[in-house]
């Protein structure tokens, strides 16, 4: 558990620069010094949503490393990997790399180019790789290419934060959750991407992930950025068997 006045302090800081960078006329990202265009990325983060985690990793990554849950072509990498070498310490990027269920071929957000007729699965990791190199973060984000159940098998490093942003069926969604949650530092930050209150915006999971976290009393919301929910890990327990198993 982190002092708590130094989380104050170091939240502080943030928000000073957050105020700053909007009295220039801009949020943090529009400030950055990224080495690649982030709009030429393949991608779903919406800039705001990106700017948002962003300024939620600089402040966790003081703490220690970071997890993101589905990468894609490394979008969202960005914003998060850079904030975090920024500050230090390394983003862990996890993805299987074969797409999540909507990117699959004949689903609504399929893209052929990154379809691998050799093997006939999707393929995202060469293009992951080759944004890694093009932004320069090589040196503070570690791939981890495998999927969620398998990486978390013998994980033992406490996460100063994490953000959920993989398949999006019921089952994937707790299973990200329910793995990784307890490997979150007192303090630490939960971002959940594609959340969406009105279930005519999008897929449910997500959404009912973030009132689980919320109904336990282990979380309170720090803000919410369009479909971006960004949480923090209170001290209480996370009473995971009292949530039932989706099939």
């Amino acid at each position: 558990m982190h002092d708590s006045g130094l989380v104050r302090k170091n939240k502080g800081a943030i928000e000073k620069l957050r105020l700053l960078c909007l009295a220039l006329g801009g949020g943090i990202s529009d400030f950055m010094a990224y080495r690649v265009d982030i709009d030429s990325i393949k991608g779903f983060l919406d800039p705001e949503e990106g700017q948002a985690l962003q300024e939620a990793a600089l402040e966790a990554a003081v703490w220690g490393p970071c997890l993101e849950i589905g990468s894609y072509c490394g979008k969202s990498t960005i914003y998060y990997g850079t904030a975090c070498q920024m500050k230090g310490t390394v983003l862990f990027a996890l993805d299987h790399h074969c797409g999540s269920e909507e990117n699959q071929p004949g689903e609504a957000y399929h893209d052929p180019d990154l379809y691998n007729a050799q093997t006939g699965r999707m393929d995202t990791l060469p293009t992951f790789r080759d944004t890694l190199r093009r932004a320069e973060l090589e040196d503070s984000v570690i791939p981890l290419v495998a999927s969620s159940a398998l990486a978390a098998r013998q994980w033992a490093t406490p996460l100063a934060m994490v953000f959920i942003d993989g398949g999006h069926s019921m089952a994937t969604a707790w299973d990200d959750y329910r793995l990784w949650t307890p490997h979150l530092m007192t303090d630490g930050i939960l971002a959940i991407h594609d959340v969406f209150p009105n279930p005519a915006d999008g897929g449910r999971p997500p959404y009912e992930v973030c009132q689980i976290a919320l109904m336990s009393g282990a979380f309170t919301t720090l803000q919410v950025v369009k479909s971006l929910w960004v949480l923090r890990r209170n001290g209480g327990a996370i009473a995971y068997e009292k949530i039932p198993r989706w099939g």
